[in-house]
This record gives C-alpha cells, sequence and structure tokens, in this order.
C-alpha cells in the first residue's frame, strides 16, 4: 500500500467515525437533540477529527524523519574499511554521499555506477529497511484511527461542546494555512536576499542600479573576448517600463470603457455573450499571442513605418506592448465590470432623483464609488504586464538597448532573468547570480506599486465615506 492509498483508507476510515459519532449523538438522547449541546453533526465531526488527524500527523511525520533514520542505520551497518580510501583515510563527505547514493539505487532497483558486493548488500539491507518500515507505518496509522475513533466516540456526551472544540480546530488549521502562506513568502525573499548578496560582493550595487550596459557574459579565461561582464541593468528596467507603458496605454482605455459599457448600458442579452467572449482574451496561451505579435503584428508595424519614412525595427517594443495589452484587457474589464455593478442601485435611483443625466451619474456617482476595485484592477494589469515573458522574447528580441523609442528592440526584466537562468549554470558565477539581483529589485518594484495603489485606495475611500 503506497502513501496515496493509505491516505484514502484514512480518509475513509474517517468518514466511517462521522457517521458513528452522528448516530452515536442522536443514541445518547434518545432522539431529542434539542438537548444536546451541539448539532449531530458537530459530535461526527469531532470523532472524525480524533480518526483523521492524530493517523496523518503520525504519517506525515513518519515519511518525513524516515529517510534520516535508515540512512543512519545503513551507514552505521557499513565495515569500517567502507569508508576508507585507498591510503587509509576518512573518505571525504562528498564520496560517502557518492557510496550512498550507489546504495539507495541498489535498494530502489536503479542502474548503480558500483558492483562492489558489499555495496550490494547494504543496498538490500537498506530495501529491507525501508520495507519494513512501510509495514509498521501503515500498522500504527490505521491502529492509531480506529484508536482515535474509540476515543472520540467513548467521549460522547450530551452537553459535550463538540461545535467549540471543531471551531478551535478549524481555527488553528486555519492559522497553520496562513503561516504556511507567510513563510513560504518569507522564504522566497530571503533566498532572493542570500543570492543577492553574493551577487553584490562581487557586483558593485551602484554599478548595478546606475549602469547603462547590460552584457553579462563573463570571460572564463584571461585572454577570451567578448565577454565584458557588465551589469547595468538600467536597460532592462527601461525596457521593462516602456512595455508595461504601451500595455497599459492600449489596455486601460479600452478595458474600462467595455466595462461601463457592459455594466451601464449593455442590454442584458447582449451583456451575457459579450462578457465571456472578451475574457476569453485572458484563456488563451501567451505563447499564442507572442506568434501574433511576432508574425502578424511586428511586419505591420515595420510596413507601415518604412511607409511614412520611420526605421522600424522587425522586432520592437510597440508590437510587445500592443499585443500585451490585448492579452491585459480582459483582466480589466472584467475585475472593473464586476465592482462597477456592485455599486448599490440605490445610488443610482438617488442620483437620478437628483435630476442627473445617466453619464453625470456614472462620472460623479459610480466611478468614484467603484475607483478602489477599479485600481486593483488596473494594479493587478500592471503586474501581469512586468512579469510577461513570451510575447518580450517573440516579438521585442533579446538586446537590452538603453532606449525610449518604441519602434527598437529592447528587453525586460523577466526575460533576462530566464536567459540567464537557461542551461546549465555555475550558480556562484556571477551571470547566474544577476538573475536573483533582478528578481529582488523586480519584487521591490511591485512592492511599492501595490503600496502606492493601497494609498490611492484609501484616500478616496475616504473621500467617498
Amino acid at each position: 500500500m503506497n502513501s496515496l492509498l493509505l491516505v484514502l483508507a484514512v480518509l475513509a476510515l474517517s468518514s466511517f467515525a462521522y457517521a458513528a459519532g452522528t448516530r452515536r449523538s442522536m443514541r445518547a438522547v434518545g432522539g431529542k437533540l434539542q438537548t444536546l449541546h451541539s448539532l449531530p453533526g458537530y459530535y461526527g465531526l469531532y470523532v472524525a477529527l480524533w480518526c483523521g488527524l492524530p493517523a496523518l500527523f503520525l504519517m506525515v511525520a513518519w515519511v518525513i524523519f524516515e529517510p534520516s533514520v535508515v540512512h543512519s542505520l545503513v551507514l552505521a551497518s557499513l565495515p569500517p574499511s567502507a569508508l576508507l580510501d585507498a591510503a587509509g583515510t576518512p573518505l571525504p563527505p562528498e564520496r560517502v554521499r557518492l557510496l550512498m547514493t550507489d546504495i539507495a539505487n541498489i535498494a530502489s532497483g536503479n542502474i548503480s555506477s558500483s558492483t562492489d558486493p558489499l555495496i550490494a548488500q547494504a543496498g538490500a539491507y537498506q530495501a529491507s529497511l525501508q520495507s519494513t518500515g512501510r509495514a509498521i507505518m501503515i500498522a500504527l496509522t490505521l491502529a492509531l484511527a480506529v484508536a482515535g475513533s474509540a476515543w472520540g466516540l467513548k467521549a460522547i456526551a450530551p452537553r459535550m461542546r463538540a461545535r467549540n472544540t471543531v471551531e478551535k480546530v478549524v481555527k488553528v488549521f486555519m492559522i497553520a494555512c496562513s503561516t504556511v502562506a507567510i513563510l513560504t513568502t518569507i522564504g522566497i525573499v530571503l533566498s532572493l536576499v542570500f543570492e543577492s548578496f553574493r551577487f553584490f560582493q562581487q557586483v558593485s550595487p551602484i554599478d548595478f542600479l546606475f549602469g547603462l550596459k547590460w552584457s553579462p557574459q563573463v570571460a572564463m579565461r584571461a585572454d577570451q573576448v567578448g565577454s565584458s561582464g557588465a551589469f547595468g541593468a538600467v536597460p532592462l528596467f527601461v525596457g521593462t517600463a516602456l512595455i508595461s507603458a504601451i500595455a497599459m496605454v492600449v489596455a486601460v482605455p479600452i478595458g474600462l470603457m467595455s466595462a461601463i459599457y457592459m455594466s451601464e448600458y449593455a442590454a442584458p442579452g447582449f451583456r451575457a455573450w459579450a462578457k465571456p467572449a472578451l475574457e476569453v482574451l485572458a484563456g488563451i496561451p501567451t505563447v499564442v499571442y507572442g506568434f501574433f505579435a511576432a508574425l502578424t503584428v511586428a511586419p505591420a508595424i515595420r510596413r507601415w513605418g518604412e511607409s511614412i519614412g520611420l526605421d522600424v525595427s522587425s522586432e520592437s517594443a510597440l508590437a510587445a506592448g500592443l499585443v500585451m495589452g490585448i492579452m491585459i484587457i480582459p483582466f480589466v474589464s472584467s475585475l472593473s465590470d464586476d465592482v462597477i455593478t456592485a455599486v448599490p442601485q440605490s445610488m443610482r435611483e438617488g442620483s437620478y432623483g437628483l435630476g442627473a443625466t445617466k453619464s453625470e451619474t456614472i462620472r460623479r456617482v459610480i466611478f468614484p464609488a467603484a475607483l478602489p476595485g477599479i485600481v486593483g484592477g488596473i494594479l493587478l494589469a500592471v503586474s501581469r504586464a512586468i512579469g510577461e515573458t513570451m510575447i518580450v522574447v517573440m516579438a521585442a528580441g533579446l538586446a537590452a538597448n538603453l532606449t525610449a523609442n518604441p519602434f527598437e528592440a529592447v528587453t525586460t526584466v523577466t526575460v533576462q532573468i530566464v536567459t540567464l537562468l537557461v542551461g546549465d549554470q555555475e550558480f556562484d558565477s556571477p551571470k547566474t547570480l544577476a538573475a536573483f539581483a533582478l528578481g529582488l529589485v523586480l519584487f521591490f518594484v511591485t512592492l511599492i506599486l501595490n503600496i502606492i495603489a493601497l494609498h490611492v485606495v484609501r484616500k478616496y475611500r475616504e473621500q467617498y465615506d
């Protein structure tokens, strides 16, 4: 029985425990439910929690700690000579890890790089330990589930506060989930900070933040040419800002006007099919948008520019920004439509009652009331534009040009992060560590955008109140 089947078995036992707890609570009062402290379902949940939680905790702890225990037992079973080299000195840690990897491969039935009988014997010993440990885990888990069910059923009494206990467990579960989410975020930020610190030990932060040349190729030899190792990130942030600005110029007006029309002017029948049709744009893969930008929009912009005498690159920020703006329209329109529709109808009727027209009601009443939600939608769209990679790679190129000309090729921060981490990389070279520094700066930029948006939302909400 593998771990998934064991979890399903525990859940099945918990279901039986729930039914048993519910029936026992009703029998305890002879069917007079008004004498129970809690509803019968809470007693069922109480027994089900006693059945499932201890068993699942035991299983998780076993899965976490079993490999370490087995590793220690197998390592201790090896004769001392197996941990010595030809000169009689202890093996270095990396050789010991390689030895244990060979043993683990034999234990799991994979191909091992060693044919030493001693390694094969150790592999068989590890396989037997794992098999025995799994059997013990299954037996203990199922036994604990049954014992927990019996304990829960025994504790059921008419005045027992089952609802309070269940709600406390659910509250602890929600706190644990929130803690996991927060710790995950902290872990991501700390990983960025630590790796960025290693990068800034090799490259000056001043050169990184204010340098105007981005060429991250680092020379492996002293006489190697074409590897300048310049890490000035300004061209990347300018390219990101340029493409994002073009995208927002396209997405915000179209999305916002679409939302106002859908919510205030469109007939219900038209809105019923037009809104889902518009939201389909959000489900199209970004690589399709990239093809559209590279094969249709970019050549069209180039032909148009050449017809009026402009020098337009085959890969341009304008092409990427336009297509990215089309992709983002549903984010702005759908969220804005929802918040505008959520404005109370009484506010519209009050405005009409004072003699305001429909457009005046939209500008003076509905739009200010919905502004916090609209700002949130625009912020989500900006974050989506900053993080987009595929469209930029296919339509804007990889050239780190420092320019504000939308007809030239540029690149963005996310594209360079992908480029730096593609292929076999050394994680102690400045080229690879630069990806973490770029990610850290991008994180702070997004954080500042969120703070600004929250300030705007709070300000207008106070004015509206």
